[in-house]
């Protein structure tokens, strides 16, 4: 098949099936935002802009999975704000269900480099910037192959080499690895930090390998 085909059936794939998703899913969605409302508090839904496909923003939606910060309180870093109810969330990725609503907009995929932060751009090489030249995704290569426990030049080079073999094979097998990493519980958090350091940050010695 060729890439044009390929990126068109994946697209009408990601639609229909985000869209049926939402709708067999609903009742689990109302139960974790009671749940992260009663534990975390309002707003349920955590909401930032993104760098999408061809570094267009997007607004990513996901449950929220920390407190919010209160320095009076001591909630200052993501260890302070990140409870066990949180941490339980992520693990289960059943924080990254309201996501669904961007890939049935478009903004993202089911399999694809995850979104990153909109200040990240300047910061990649123009290698790595190739990871825009397709929509992100809720799970991608970098994330089967580790998750969070993946240091930041191997992860981003997992994202350009998706992008120059990507095919709905390769995307079949990131979808299978990424839920038996869900299942075992792989690489939540980076070595040395609850949840992914910044990129450009110095990372702990022997993180991630």
């Amino acid at each position: 098949m060729s890439r044009r085909g390929y990126d068109s059936g994946k697209r009408l794939l990601d639609a229909v099936a985000s869209g049926i998703l939402l709708v067999v899913l609903s009742p689990v969605i109302g139960v974790v935002a009671v749940l992260v409302a009663v534990k975390l508090g309002r707003p349920v839904i955590f909401a930032q802009p993104r760098p999408g496909r061809g570094g267009t923003v997007f607004t990513l939606r996901k449950f929220r999975s920390m407190k919010s910060v209160d320095v009076e309180a001591g909630l200052v870093t993501d260890e302070d704000r990140l409870t066990t109810f949180g941490k339980a969330l992520r693990a289960s990725s059943l924080d990254e269900l309201p996501s669904l609503v961007n890939v049935l907009r478009g903004d993202m995929s089911f399999v694809g480099p995850r979104p990153l932060l909109v200040s990240y751009l300047e910061r990649y090489t123009p290698r790595q910037a190739r990871r825009h030249e397709v929509r992100p995704g809720i799970t991608g290569l970098a994330q089967s192959s580790g998750r969070n426990d993946v240091p930041w030049e191997r992860r981003l080079e997992l994202d350009v080499e998706y992008v120059d073999t990507r095919s709905f094979r390769l995307d079949a097998l990131i979808l299978v690895r990424t839920v038996r990493s869900v299942f075992v519980r792989e690489g939540i958090s980076h070595d040395g930090h609850v949840t992914m350091p910044e990129f450009g940050a110095a990372e702990p010695s022997g993180g991630g390998a």
